[in-house]
């Protein structure tokens, strides 16, 4: 299998959840992959539990708003870069980056203080890419 080659920087989609153009940060110290998101609601749909939840894809425009909504996957305590443990939501949706895509998990968190919405974790990363960390946006949509 042929690795993609990407930067610590990089512009992915999101399609199941309607997103575009969102720039992750690569980490490869963080295991999961995580995503700032807003107004996080548990619901039901059905009997399934679901989350609701909204997302501003462009940091320097908050008006723009992407409401969402997606099954519970799982619930993790999951222990953040400063140290403190959390329950977290796990969402499971499709990453698209470039022309290559593929299912991930992704806790939902609240990472406002955060320069970046997405942190893409090792285990989304798997066997699939090689990071190049002294280059960004490599990879074109």
């Amino acid at each position: 299998m042929n690795k993609i080659i990407i930067g610590n920087l990089e512009a992915c989609d999101l399609p199941d959840l309607g997103i575009k153009d969102l720039h992750v940060r690569i980490d490869t110290g963080a295991k999961t992959s995580a995503l700032h998101v807003d107004n996080l609601k548990r619901i039901k749909v059905g009997r399934r539990p679901y989350v609701a939840f909204d997302l501003h894809p462009d940091v320097y425009d908050l008006e723009q708003i992407v409401h969402c909504k997606a099954p519970v996957h799982d619930s993790r305590r999951i222990k953040s870069s400063n140290g403190e443990v959390e329950q977290r939501c796990v969402i499971e949706t499709t990453l698209k980056l470039g022309e290559h895509e593929w299912p991930i998990e992704l806790t939902l968190s609240n990472r406002q203080d955060m320069t970046y919405l997405m942190l893409l974790g090792r285990e989304a990363m798997g066997d699939r890419v090689l990071v190049d960390p002294s280059e960004s946006f490599l990879i074109n949509g």
